[in-house]
C-alpha cells in the first residue's frame, strides 16, 4: 500500500512548468504567471549542470527553450546562467533566466506554492541527480511548509528518493499502461501514480484509485477533458494553463 498517503494533499490543478501556455517553461515568470492564474501548485523539472548545480530545465539540450545549443550536461552553471530562457517565447520575456533550484524554492516560498518536482536527469545521471537535488530541497524548503512531491519517470531517481529522502512524498510518472505499473509503485513506495492524458481510461483510473493511489493526469488544456478526468476519480490535472482549468473545475 502506498505511503505517506497523509503528507500530501493532492490538487485538482497543478500548472504544468508553470503556467507554460502564456509565459516560458521553467522560469520564475513562468510561476509567477501561474500563481496570477490562481494555482496553488506548480510542476517543474530540475537537473544538474556539468559542475553538480541544480537549475531547471526539461530537455537534455539546451536549444528549445533558450538561446543555448547542445546538452546542458556539458555546460557549468556559469556559462548556463549567461542563457536568455524567455525571449523563444515572446519579445516580453526577453532576459528571462534559467533558474536555480535554490531561486525557485525561494520564490515558492514568497507566493505560497506547493510544487511536484520532476527529478529529471540528464543520460546516465539519474542517481546523482536524484542525490544532489533531494539533499538541497531537504536542506532549503522550510520544514514548516506542505512537503513537495517528488516524481520521475526515471526508476533509479526514485529508488534513490525512496533510500534518501523517505519523509518526502513520491509520484510514479508513467508513459503508456505498463502491467507492472503496481509492483513498481508498491516497490517505490509513491502516493500517486501520475499518467499521460492519452492512456487514462476510467478503468485504469478505477484501479490505480481502488489501490489506494492518488492519481494524477499530465498534461490537460481542455477544460471539458479536465471535467471528464475528475468525474472518473482523478484526483488532479497538470496543465499549461491553470486560469483555464481552475475556472472549469472549481
Amino acid at each position: 500500500m502506498p505511503l505517506e498517503r497523509s503528507r500530501v494533499k493532492l490538487p485538482k490543478v497543478i500548472g504544468h512548468r508553470g503556467a507554460a501556455e502564456a509565459a516560458p517553461e521553467n522560469t520564475l515568470a513562468g510561476f509567477r504567471e501561474a500563481r496570477r492564474q490562481g494555482a496553488h501548485w506548480v510542476e517543474f523539472d530540475a537537473k544538474l549542470s556539468a559542475d553538480n548545480r541544480a537549475f531547471l530545465l526539461h530537455d537534455d539540450d539546451l536549444d528549445r527553450t533558450s538561446n543555448g545549443s547542445g546538452p546542458a550536461r556539458l555546460k557549468s552553471w556559469d556559462e548556463l546562467r549567461t542563457l536568455d530562457a524567455g525571449a523563444w517565447k515572446s519579445p516580453a520575456f526577453t532576459g528571462e533566466k534559467l533558474p536555480l533550484l535554490a531561486e525557485a524554492l525561494a520564490l515558492f516560498a514568497e507566493l505560497d506554492l506547493s510544487f511536484n518536482l520532476e527529478l529529471k536527469p540528464c543520460p546516465g545521471r539519474a542517481v546523482e541527480t536524484a542525490r544532489l537535488i533531494l539533499d538541497e530541497v531537504r536542506r532549503l524548503w522550510p520544514a514548516d511548509r506542505p512537503a513537495p512531491l517528488i516524481s520521475s519517470f526515471e526508476i533509479a531517481c526514485l529508488e534513490t528518493a525512496r533510500d534518501r529522502a523517505p519523509d518526502l512524498p513520491r509520484g510514479l510518472l508513467l508513459e503508456e499502461h505498463p502491467a507492472d505499473w503496481r509492483d513498481l509503485a508498491e516497490r517505490l513506495q509513491v502516493v500517486s501514480v501520475n499518467i499521460w492524458d492519452r492512456d487514462v481510461t476510467p478503468e485504469w483510473a478505477g484501479e490505480i484509485k481502488a489501490a489506494g493511489y492518488g492519481l494524477l493526469v499530465y498534461t490537460v488544456n481542455d477544460a471539458a477533458r479536465a471535467r471528464q478526468l475528475l468525474d472518473w476519480g482523478v484526483d488532479g490535472v497538470f496543465t499549461d494553463a491553470p486560469a483555464r482549468i481552475l475556472a472549469a473545475v472549481a
